[in-house]
């Protein structure tokens, strides 16, 4: 499972309302893909539907969806926000992750 902190909660809903997706219908998928400095970097993004080989969940009022193979590498991740002046952005604190890259965007097992 995916958790959502309540800082990440409201800037999905607001980044989702620019964007033209519902936060009570649609989903945010997350996933993982090869690159980035560490090797494998995470994917973020609004999507309408889900495949049927998707797993769903929902945390803090938001609908995530991961692909198979991702969901081994993010069991237990929490997606967290931090904003202001010295924030990061979307921040992903993966307790599978042996190694990260200084901007967090990437990491290895």
């Amino acid at each position: 499972m995916i958790k959502v902190d309540s800082q990440a909660k409201t800037k999905i809903a607001s980044l989702m309302q620019e964007d033209g997706f519902d936060v009570t219908t649609d989903y945010v998928r997350v996933g993982v893909k090869s690159g980035g400095c560490s090797g494998l970097s995470y994917d973020l993004h609004f999507d309408k539907t889900h495949q049927e080989d998707d797993k769903v969940f929902e945390d803090n009022d938001v609908k995530l969806i991961v692909d198979k193979k991702s969901f081994l590498y993010l069991i237990g991740t929490t997606l967290e926000y931090s904003g202001g002046l010295n924030g990061k952005g979307f921040v992903f604190n993966n307790p599978n992750a042996q190694r990260t890259c200084g901007c967090g965007e990437s990491f290895s097992l």
